[in-house]
Order: C-alpha cells, then structure tokens, then sequence
C-alpha cells in the first residue's frame, strides 16, 4: 500500500516442505530468516492530528512459504535491489580493510562498525540507496512488490514499531511513504533482532517504470555487535511483453530460519510442465549470510531425477548467500553504492536451465545453512512454459 508523497522526516532454515502452497513439514533454527520457493498503512505527515493511526500490521516469529504471485504469461521478472547499511572502520583485529571488504574481499559484518549508506543527499532521511529496475522497453508491469528488512539490534536498539514503513522515490520523483500490507516476520533470537516486511507497490511501478529507484528509511540497527548489523529492500516486478517467450513466473515469500545442522530444508513448485531445453532462473532473498563462512547451499532437482547446484563464479556452491546482489554471477543492473560484499544482505539470481535440460514440471529446491545460520526471505522462479 502507497500514500501520497510526503516531505517531512519520517520518525523513525530451515524452510518447510511445501506442496502446491500447503506446508508439508517444518522446523524451527536457532536464528530467523525466511525463503520458501518461489517464498500500510498509508499515512500522510500532514494528517490533522486528531486522525487516529490506523493498527501496524501484525507480526509473527515464523511464516510458512507461500506462493504470492503466479502468471503464465509472454514476459518475465525483473528486480532491483541494494543494501542500506555497509562497513565504517574496523573492530576486529583480523578484519580486512573496510575499502578492500566493499571491494569483494572476505569480511563479516560483526568485524566491523557499521553506519548508514546515504545516497540522496536528503538530510530528513537516513540510509537511502539507489538500484536500477530494467522493464522493457514496450512492457506492461503485471505486478510489483517490494520486500525490506534487517537486524533491529546492534549498537543500538530500533523500535520494531518501524519495520512496516519505507521511504520509496521513483525514477525523477519525489518519496513517497510505502507500508507494510501483509503479516510482518520479526524473531528475537541469538542476539540478533530480525524481520522482513513487504508491500503490493503495483500502481507506483507501473507509473515509475524503468530507471533508478531510490528507497530510504529502512528500519535497521547500526553499529557493532558480535551479531553485526544487516539490511535491504528488494523490488521484484513481473512483465508482460508481446515479444518475449512464454514463460511462468513464480513469486513466493515467507519468513524461516536456516541454522547449521539443522537438516535440509526443502521447497517444492509442481504444475510446471516446461519444455526440454527451457531457459529459467531462480532468485534469492537472504539475511545475514556470510562471505567466507563456508557451509550453505542451494541445489534443485526436476522431476526426481538429477540434483543440480545452483551455484556461480561470485556465488560458490558451498557459500551461496555470501553477501552478493549478482545475475548469473555478475552485476546486471546500476547500484549506488555498488558494493560487491554487502555485509549480511543476498538478492541474487541463478540460472536454472541446467536443472532444465530435460523438461520438468516440478522443482524440489533444497537449501542448507552455513555454520552461523542465516535468515532466507523470497523466492521467486521464472522458466519457459509450454506453447
């Protein structure tokens, strides 16, 4: 849900089985995140103070993966993406430069102070940073959602009352305030402080379209702990274009924790009925996943048969959520800043026309944690569908 565009300062896995929708099977982690398969309040600051604030949304520790969005359509799915918290200066004795760390170099978020990146030169807003969305040229938005989140505690404490609200600006236009639409994730746990919002920004994408997109006021922690701060927004779009394949799009959202040792947790997408030699890909929203440390995967298998990594040069098979925002192993879209290690925050897309190769009309997805745990949030499957 939007509002209206406002200009005063806003105030402050373990992944279940899932079948068609239906959860099949769960556990719980030692910390939170949240990834399925293809897993406002809309205030303006210049309502009359006597209006009464509408109730935040609510919040729960865990929400089974379901499917949010599904199309069979000629077109496909785009996203833009970035993190809004990287390092300031080194805390621990052993950590590599901060400039080297932005850089791509190994480092983990609790070696470092972290502070706000800040990109719109706005003084009334805080942690604002830029990705480019790339619609067609020629495509009609079917549908856009917008997913935030982060770590609540570090060297400061923020008020959850917060994790339902955003500051989004679309390409050449001013902020507008976007609120939380659905049941918020947010645990406690492990000394980390965790949620992931998200909200139905169909309309404001469809009249921003293509460029940059510019969105502040995450409500994440910063500073150091030994749990290290975290945070980012994803915005995934599905199209519709006339001259693209048709494919099915899959948008699937939940909020579960991958811990270490805790068994596979595993995702199931059937009714597929792709075509053999079927171009797709899988994307990935993740907290808190760690470069260098070693341990978490993520394979698929189409119609038990074969089980495939999906893995990449930036994204090694043995440490998938490794605090990227990559396509196939590279940059596919303008960031501001363009971190290559953002320090806890995963929005990365894989090529899933391997797992592809003979056809499937069903996809297990199976993810494994790394040795600290990781918090898994989106996903969402595009593959060529049958004519």
């Amino acid at each position: 849900m939007i509002s209206s565009p406002i200009s005063d300062k806003v105030h402050s896995c373990f992944v279940p089985l899932i079948e068609n929708g239906d959860r099949v099977m769960g556990s719980s982690g030692r910390i939170l995140g949240a990834l399925g398969l293809l897993s406002c309040l809309a205030l303006s600051v210049n309502a009359p103070a006597v209006a009464a604030a509408p109730p935040a949304p609510k919040e729960l520790p865990r929400i089974p993966f379901t499917q949010r969005y599904q199309a069979v359509q000629h077109g496909g799915l785009v996203r833009a993406s970035n993190s809004g918290i990287s390092c300031r200066r080194e805390e621990s004795p052993q950590a590599e430069p901060c400039a080297e760390v932005k850089r791509g170099a190994a480092g983990v978020n609790s070696e470092f102070e972290m502070f706000y990146s800040e990109v719109d030169k706005d003084p009334d807003t805080y942690n604002s940073t830029r990705a480019e969305l790339k619609v067609p040229q020629g495509a009609k938005v079917s549908y856009a959602r917008l997913y935030w989140g982060g770590n609540l505690r570090v060297g400061e404490q923020k008020p959850p009352e917060d994790n339902g609200r955003v500051l989004v600006a679309e390409p050449g236009g001013a902020y507008k305030e976007v609120l939380a639409d659905t049941v918020i994730g947010h645990r406690t746990d492990g000394g980390s402080d965790a949620y992931q919002a998200s909200a139905d920004v169909t309309p404001l994408v469809r009249k921003g379209g293509a460029g940059m997109w510019t969105v502040s006021q995450l409500n994440i922690a910063m500073g150091h702990s030994q749990v290290g701060a975290w945070g980012g927004w994803t915005l995934v779009v599905a199209y519709e274009h006339p001259q693209e394949p048709l494919r099915r799009i899959s948008l699937w959202d939940g909020f579960e924790s991958l811990a270490a040792r805790a068994g596979d947790g595993r995702v199931a997408l059937k009714g597929l009925d792709a075509p053999a030699g079927s171009a797709g890909r899988v994307g990935v929203v993740a907290y808190d996943g760690d470069r260098g440390t070693l341990g978490d995967s993520l394979t698929v298998t189409a119609d038990s048969g074969r089980r495939v990594s999906l893995s990449d040069g930036e994204n090694p098979f043995n440490d998938v959520m490794n605090s990227t925002i990559t396509e196939f192993g590279g940059p596919s879209f303008v960031r501001q800043p363009d971190h290559m290690n953002n320090l806890g925050y995963d929005a990365d897309v894989f090529d899933l026309s391997p797992a592809l190769s003979g056809g499937a009309r069903s996809l297990d997805f199976r993810f494994t944690g790394e040795s600290q745990g990781h918090f898994l949030g989106v996903l969402f499957v595009q593959t060529d569908a049958r004519r």
